[in-house]
């Protein structure tokens, strides 16, 4: 044969790999395209293009700002710029919680999830709601202040402004990649490349990712371009990646990853094999401990494979930790009924994020529960706005032996559903962030949970007295390690003395944005002589803080790590030698807004102590 046909084989194939990688991005498979494809031509009619910014914020995980405010909430990214092309800090924009890797080094950070795919790394999320369903064509996020946290916009098939609920929600990637450091902190518009869905949207999430940040990222608004009707590219308009190609292939055959939950599991007619090769020769164990780097998809592929492996991979002892958050977004009753032979060993489960517009029900959560809840240690549900009162009745009953709760953001759970947590003594650790927990449910949590090590009560707005809250910690929880008070506006100085006398193994403190406490009281001279194990200390806001607390710091809290002090009016460089020179592990220190300490002295401080990362926030 003559070796020019084997070429134009090849070609041939690599034309049609092409095409139909391009009809597949234009309309995700339908094939009624490719004359227009094959033509070189631009489908018509010709779309006028729609430029709408976002109507209204419908959710998201954390913000900086407080609950009955605008401030520095994630409630400024609707409408029109505020502040863009400005560039600082500034009230008017949105902001999330942490930045960087502070709260990773502190007491209260949490060990990580193992098989948390590599791909996923987003720590909060926001979602935008437009007028108009477009098929996007571009998304612009105008940032403000330190840029560079989002990893991530998708687009929802649901329509948030329809009287019919939609009977499948779909949610497609328009763009991901990893987190960058961007070199400044100046404003800047974000214009990445995205791609093209097949349904229009009026619903987009942006997810972020602050860590490699200075400082806190600032969004100021979201502008979404989109047309009416469907695009079609022609075959000129980009160029094709040979790895997109593979890549697309491999979604299309498994299924999107967690789809393949909802059918892979479900599989049981396996191939028959005369052997299984080496994997005859290997211990189980060792057998086991391969399979463990794998994420959970790649376990429903390999699961497909052979019996010997669909029995290693449906081994319940490779579920005693799992996290369901990197696939929020394809979990719902039918992926937690396939995984609940799986997940009767399981100890530690990460469903943060999952389950909302219908995708989980109280029933299917439930009878998971009443399955797999009884080894379970660790539970994770941040923003999951399915759980009820029902569901927290089902966690106290089947997890006995339950230690970790993470409640942040479960802003939908009715306050006197609180109140079943406090049937779990053994609760180590329990995170209320943003959540409606009354005065009542909370004092009945500390009297019957003498255990706590670790509480979050964070922007919780509807507790009335936070020093009778204080007293009772003080009187109740002995172990307490870490406590986060953020935003709580009415503790006084008599509750933090109750609190620093009956929980002095405290060695982390947030009183952030706390207006009622005024260093004149000596609440927190008595803070730093009665809590020698402060290694965090957040006085964010306080404008009352002076030289005399930061001197008590120095001469008593030796071991401190992180101190906040935004905002203050009343400390001096020298006060600040003193506490660099006697706390020698000292890493951040946030000064921003000391009216005190100008850019000449965080220079000086900064040659001196090179060690210590010293934030000065501006506002142009």
């Amino acid at each position: 044969m003559s070796p020019v046909f084997p070429m134009l084989t090849v070609l041939s194939m690599f034309y049609y790999m092409c095409l139909r990688r391009r009809a597949r991005t234009a309309t995700r498979g339908e094939m009624n395209s490719r004359r227009a494809i094959e033509s070189n031509t631009r489908a018509l009619p010709i779309n006028v293009e729609i430029v709408q910014y976002a109507k209204e914020v419908l959710d998201f995980s954390s913000h900086y700002g407080s609950e009955n405010s605008m401030s520095y909430t994630m409630w400024n990214l609707a409408g029109i710029p505020n502040v863009y092309p400005s560039s600082g800090d500034f009230t008017q924009t949105a902001v999330f919680r942490t930045y960087g890797t502070w709260w990773d080094r502190c007491p209260s950070a949490r060990l990580p999830f193992k098989r948390t795919p590599s791909t996923f790394c987003s720590q909060d999320y926001v979602e935008l709601a437009f007028e108009e369903p477009v098929y996007p064509t571009a998304v612009h996020i105008l940032e403000t202040y330190h840029p560079g946290a989002v990893v991530r916009i998708l687009a929802c098939s649901a329509n948030p402004y329809s009287q019919n609920p939609p009977a499948e929600v779909r949610w497609e990637i328009l763009w991901s990649e990893a987190p960058t450091k961007v070199n400044g902190p100046q404003a800047r518009q974000f214009t990445p490349c995205i791609k093209q869905i097949n349904f229009p949207t009026n619903l987009i999430r942006l997810e972020v990712n602050s860590s490699l940040l200075d400082y806190y990222t600032e969004l100021d608004a979201v502008v979404l371009h989109g047309v009416k009707e469907r695009p079609v590219l022609s075959l000129k308009t980009s160029m094709i990646d040979m790895n997109d190609i593979d890549e697309d292939e491999d979604e299309e055959k498994f299924g999107c990853g967690m789809d393949a939950l909802n059918k892979q599991f479900s599989i049981v007619t396996l191939r028959e094999w005369p052997t299984n090769g080496y994997f005859d020769k290997l211990p189980y164990e060792l057998i086991q401990l391969i399979l463990s780097h794998l994420t959970v998809p790649d376990l429903c592929r390999l699961a497909q494979t052979c019996k010997l492996l669909y029995q290693h991979c449906c081994d319940p002892l490779q579920y005693i930790h799992l996290s369901l958050q990197p696939y929020w977004a394809r979990i719902n009753d039918t992926s937690l009924e396939y995984l609940q032979s799986r997940c009767t060993l399981i100890q530690w489960l990460n469903l943060s994020w999952t389950g909302n517009r219908g995708a989980i029900s109280v029933s299917g959560f439930s009878r998971f529960l009443k399955v797999c809840g009884s080894e379970l240690v660790r539970l994770e549900l941040s923003c999951g706005h399915f759980l009820n009162e029902t569901c927290l009745e089902v966690i106290t009953e089947m997890c006995p032996n339950l230690q970790e709760l993470n409640l942040s953001s479960c802003d939908k759970i009715p306050p006197q559903a609180f109140n079943h947590i406090a049937k779990v003594g053994s609760l180590k650790r329990l995170i209320l962030y943003r959540t409606k927990v009354e005065q009542t449910a909370l004092l009945s949590i500390l009297n019957f949970c003498s255990e706590l090590q670790h509480l979050s009560l964070g922007s919780c707005v509807m507790i009335e007295d936070y020093d009778l809250i204080a007293s009772m910690m003080g009187a109740k929880c002995k172990k307490l390690r870490s406590l986060d008070l953020w935003r709580c506006k009415n503790i006084t100085e008599s509750g933090i003395a109750e609190l620093a006398s009956g929980c002095q193994l405290l060695e982390e403190l947030d009183l952030g944005w706390c207006p009622t406490l005024q260093s004149s009281t000596g609440c927190f001279t008595n803070l730093a002589r009665k809590l020698p194990n402060l290694q965090k200390l957040f006085l964010t806001a306080n404008r009352s803080v002076c030289d005399t607390d930061i001197e008590e710091l120095a001469a008593n809290c030796t071991h401190l790590r992180q101190l906040d002090i935004l905002g203050t009016r009343m400390v001096s460089p020298a006060s600040l030698r003193k506490l660099l020179e006697s706390c020698k592990d000292l890493s951040l220190l946030d000064v921003s807004f000391c009216s005190q300490i100008d850019n000449r002295v965080v220079l000086e401080l900064n040659a001196n102590f090179p060690n210590v990362f010293i934030k000065k926030s501006f506002t142009q």
